[in-house]
């Protein structure tokens, strides 16, 4: 499960929430020194511009960034919210936080969710015993991404395949699901056995 857990998205003071209001940390581990609140005050506009596109996939990337800067120091998540927001004034509204992009890039770059999953798969591989299996939920196409093309090198009609996969198609939630757990709306099963 790559999802970041329940009760720090609910405690303002691991800043992870776009609703509550706390400091910009956003650490899963803390022990270490990067912080949220040192890369929206630090970083220069090209840098956090590159964060929100490849982290966030926010399509208002630039403008976003341009008002980070203009506003800074920033140092709570209602701030940063509050800023972000500023961006989506034109756009009509939605029934999710116009930040909830921007919160998702800057922790994945906290805590270098992408490359330490891209590090990881391989070796939950090597872990599997025959028949064994794996099976990874993934709560945004970034991660998603990483997930599926993993599988794909290691599974197939190919002799070397090491993998079968048991996903063809990722499982989602269902309705039913979603009325009692919202937040996995955007969760995606995929899985495998070794050979």
């Amino acid at each position: 499960d790559l999802g970041v857990s329940s009760p720090h998205l609910d405690s303002a003071s691991r800043g992870f929430s776009v609703k509550l209001d706390g400091p910009l940390d956003m650490r899963m581990d803390k022990r270490q020194t990067l912080t949220a609140e040192y890369i929206v005050n630090n970083y220069d506009e090209a840098e956090l511009v590159r964060i929100l596109q490849r982290n966030g996939e926010e399509p208002r990337a630039k403008k976003i960034a341009r008002l980070i800067v203009a506003h800074r120091p920033i140092y709570t998540t209602k701030q940063l919210a509050e800023t972000v927001a500023k961006s989506a004034s034109w756009i009509k509204p939605s029934k999710h936080h116009p930040a909830i992009r921007t919160f998702q890039a800057i922790r994945i770059a906290v805590n270098d969710e992408l490359n330490l999953l891209e590090q990881a798969i391989p070796i939950w591989f090597e872990l599997l015993a025959p028949k064994g299996r794996i099976a990874i939920i993934s709560f945004h196409s970034l991660e998603d991404r990483i997930v599926k093309q993993s599988f794909a090198e290691v599974t197939g009609e190919r002799y070397d395949a090491q993998l079968t996969l048991l996903t063809k198609q990722p499982i989602v939630g269902d309705e039913q699901e979603l009325v009692f757990n919202p937040r996995a709306r955007s969760a995606k099963l995929r899985a495998a056995v070794k050979k």
